[in-house]
């Protein structure tokens, strides 16, 4: 009684897998462009049409070597050896020519391989009743169409058995000796598997530069998205205090309001601009800016806030990501923490944002795993975790060349 074996793979729902069943005799190859972006897949598609056609026809060329025992069995007397031969050399013909045809699009399984090769010696043998030694010469073609179905050393084991079947033979059946055709033997099959070779590796490299570029499309993909989060996270929610405080001061002040609505267009426009440049990947953030941006809409929010004035102490290559950390930083104060103080620090190597509200959540967003992510890309590290002030702290600091530092 056999037993079936649960496989789940991925999302899909738990299969039951025989572990007996077979592997078919034709796989197709897989499709190798699957991943591959759409415009890198369509040029190698044109790059390779011809050869699609050539290829099979570089190897179907050698079949003129054929027409030596070919002629000489036709020239034959009629009779039964004739058509023997005739039907062994155009079976050993027709068998390499399929080889060299299916091998191109299919995986062929073992039990049909060393079927095909015993089917093609046996053709070799029929062919070899009226040319003779002639007609060993499809040895050649069997060990050839051996390397192409096996595709490993095992092949070796059919151009060895041949060999001696080429050395053989013609002295046990009273044949004329030809000592060329061993020496055609190991030569095309060394030719054929150093050229099968040279494929599989070529293969591979293209099989390692097109998951490169499919990881290339995947990081292009994040970073446009960590960029719309922190451009329009940061605007939208900048958006939301100052239509909200219009909104309380409409009655009262109505010049006021007037200006804080005037103000949510300019900031509305900003965003649209910050998210054509970001597409165009022209957008950059400066830490002076954002900390002046940072002041004004928390003053608007109402929230006490203690922003550094001078950014001259960071070095040039911290300066993004810290700008970044303070952009994200306001957010979460804006968004999340409900705070009434604010306490921005900034070092040579490190920045820190503060507060006294809510306090850490378990909850992961989407801003601090990018904003890890730049810190990272620019040899920082980010720390998260409780504030002295009571509320969250946010921490990017620089590491030395070749440390590690800890994030929460």
């Amino acid at each position: 009684m056999s037993a079936s074996r649960p496989v789940a793979r991925g999302g899909d729902s738990v299969a039951s897998v025989d572990p007996t069943a077979r592997r078919p005799l034709l796989a197709p190859h897989p499709d190798r462009t699957a991943d591959v972006p759409g415009a890198r897949a369509a040029a190698r598609d044109r790059r390779t049409r011809w050869m699609r056609f050539l290829g099979p026809l570089f190897g179907l060329v050698w079949l003129i070597f054929l027409l030596t025992p070919g002629g000489t069995a036709w020239d034959a007397a009629p009779g039964l050896d004739r058509a023997a031969s005739l039907f062994g050399i155009l079976g050993v013909a027709a068998i390499f020519a399929a080889v060299i045809v299916i091998t191109r699009h299919y995986a062929v399984a073992p039990r049909l391989a060393w079927a095909l090769i015993a089917v093609q010696l046996g053709c070799v043998a029929l062919s070899c009743l009226v040319p003779h030694t002639e007609g060993l010469n499809g040895l050649v073609f069997v060990c050839v169409g051996a390397v192409f179905l096996l595709r490993s050393d095992r092949a070796l084991i059919v151009v060895a058995v041949c060999a001696v079947a080429a050395l053989a033979v013609p002295p046990l059946m009273g044949w004329p000796g030809d000592d060329s055709l061993v020496v055609s033997v190991v030569l095309a099959s060394t030719a054929v598997l150093g050229f099968v070779q040279l494929i599989e590796r070529n293969r591979q490299l293209r099989d390692a530069q097109d998951e490169n570029a499919a990881l290339a499309v995947a990081r292009e993909r994040e970073r446009i998205a960590r960029d719309m989060h922190d451009v329009l996270g940061h605007s939208l929610t900048v958006i939301s205090v100052k239509a909200e405080l219009a909104g309380r001061l409409l009655g009262p002040r109505p010049e006021q309001a007037a200006s804080e609505v005037a103000e949510i267009q300019s900031l509305a426009r900003a965003a649209l601009a910050d998210v054509r440049g970001m597409v165009a990947s022209t957008r950059e953030v400066s830490l002076a800016g954002e900390l002046a941006g940072a002041r004004a809409v928390l003053d608007a929010a109402g929230v006490a806030a203690e922003v550094p004035g001078a950014v001259d102490d960071v070095p040039e290559s911290l300066r993004e990501v810290f700008a970044w950390g303070v952009r994200e930083g306001t957010t979460n104060v804006l968004r999340h923490a409900d705070a009434s103080r604010v306490r921005i620090t900034l070092g040579p190597d490190r920045l820190t944002v503060e507060d006294d509200g809510v306090g850490p959540s378990r909850g992961v967003g989407n801003g601090l795993p990018g904003l890890r992510a730049r810190a990272r890309e620019a040899g920082a590290v980010l720390e998260t975790g409780a504030s002295d002030l009571g509320g969250f702290r946010l921490t990017i600091r620089a590491t030395p060349p070749g440390g590690a530092g800890w994030v929460a």
